[in-house]
C-alpha cells in the first residue's frame, strides 16, 4: 500500500528508556544467528528487552524470508504498543520489496524509533518523506551492536530526547567551507540513487544531505553523485556530508583521492561540504544520526561542527 504524503510536518517518536522493549526486524538479507544472538545480548546488557518474530530466521535466496514475511514482521511490531523501537538486524538487499506493501499512515499513527542503515536507507527515507516521522541512521543488531563498536553518546542523545547536541566529528575533513541549516537526511548513496524515478524518490530540497557507502570505486561514487546532480537532487541542499566511504578505492591503487573526485564533481556548489563522518558502513564508532530534524553544519579552518538543533524524540 503506497501513501502519497510528501514532506509533512516532523513527527517525533517517544524516547527510548532502559527497560523498554525493542523490536528486531530483518527487512533485507538473511544473517548469521551467532551475530544476531550477540547483538540481542548486547541490547539486554544496555537494559533493553529485544523481541522478535519466530520467522526472523527464515531464508529465501539471499533474503531473510519472503517479502510477505518481512513486511508482516515490520508492521506487526510497529503496531505493538509495548514495543518502543524497531532496529534492523543487518542490511544487504531486499528492503525495497517492502515499499509497496507498507501502510505508511501507520507509521504516523504509531510513531516509534526506526533505526537502521545500509539497505534500510530505502525505508528510512520513504518513512520520513511520507509521514514526517524522524528516523535514525546508525548501528544494527548483527553488526555494530553485536560487536559493541558504536558511538554511545550519539545513541543516547538521538534516541533519548536530548534537546540540542553536537554530532562527533573527530577526523572529519572540510572539502568546502561554509555553513548551512536544514533538516538532516540521507543514507547509503547507492540506495539514494536507486530511488530516482520511483514513487519513493528522495526529497532533498532544504536538507543537509548525508551520503555514505562501502566498496564502491571512486568513479562509481562520481557517477552516483553526478546522477543525483543531474536529477536535480542536489539543487537546494543546505550542506553535503560524506561518510567514511569505507573501502571506496580503486583496486591496484590510484594517484588521486576520493576527496579530490568529490571536489571535482561538486566544486561549484556554494554549500559546506565535509568528508569522513562515521555513520553506516564504518570501521568503528558508528554514529546514530536523526533524520528529519533541524541541524546546522559549520565547516571552516577550525574544523567541522554538526549541531542537532532540536530533540529527535519526545520525553515520555
Amino acid at each position: 500500500m503506497v501513501n502519497s504524503l510528501i514532506n509533512p510536518q516532523a513527527v517525533k517518536p517517544p524516547a527510548l528508556r532502559p527497560g523498554d522493549k525493542v523490536g528486531i526486524i530483518a527487512p533485507a538479507s538473511d544473517f548469521k544467528r551467532e551475530a544476531f544472538t550477540a547483538g540481542c545480548d548486547r541490547l539486554r546488557q544496555m537494559g533493553y528487552e529485544p523481541v522478535y518474530s519466530d520467522g526472523i530466521f527464515e531464508r529465501d535466496l539471499y533474503f531473510a524470508g519472503k517479502a510477505e514475511r518481512r513486511g508482516r514482521e515490520l508492521q506487526d511490531l510497529l503496531l505493538r504498543d509495548d514495543v518502543k523501537a524497531l532496529i534492523g538486524v543487518r542490511g544487504g538487499y531486499g528492503s525495497n520489496y517492502l515499499l509497496e506493501r507498507l501502510d505508511f499512515e501507520k507509521f504516523h499513527a504509531h510513531p516509534k524509533i526506526f533505526l537502521g542503515a545500509s539497505d534500510l536507507t530505502s525505508l528510512l527515507t520513504a518513512i520520513t518523506d511520507r509521514t514526517g516521522l524522524v528516523t535514525f541512521h546508525g548501528p544494527m543488531v548483527a553488526k555494530d551492536i553485536a560487536a559493541g563498536t558504536f558511538e554511545v553518546s550519539s545513541w543516547e542523545h538521538a534516541l533519548g530526547g536530548a534537546t540540542a547536541w553536537s554530532v562527533p566529528t573527530d577526523g572529519v575533513e572540510v572539502l568546502q567551507a561554509g555553513s548551512g541549516m536544514g533538516r538532516l537526511y540521507g543514507g547509503c548513496l547507492s540506495l539514494l540513487t536507486a530511488s530516482l524515478g520511483t514513487p519513493f524518490e528522495i526529497q532533498t530540497e532544504g536538507k543537509i544531505l548525508f551520503m555514505e557507502d562501502i566498496g564502491e570505486k571512486p568513479y562509481q561514487i562520481d557517477r552516483m553523485v553526478m546522477q543525483l546532480r543531474l536529477a536535480g537532487k542536489l539543487k537546494g541542499v543546505r550542506g553535503l556530508i560524506f561518510g567514511e566511504m569505507l573501502d571506496c578505492v580503486q583496486p591496484g591503487g590510484q594517484n588521486y583521492t576520493l576527496q579530490q573526485v568529490i571536489q571535482r564533481v561538486l566544486g561549484d556548489f556554494r554549500v559546506p561540504i565535509v568528508y569522513g563522518l562515521k555513520s553506516g558502513h564504518v570501521s568503528g564508532g558508528n554514529i546514530t544520526l536523526p533524520f528529519g530534524v533541524q541541524a546546522e553544519l559549520v565547516a571552516d579552518t577550525s574544523g567541522v561542527e554538526l549541531k542537532i538543533l532540536e530533540a529527535a524524540t519526545n520525553i515520555r
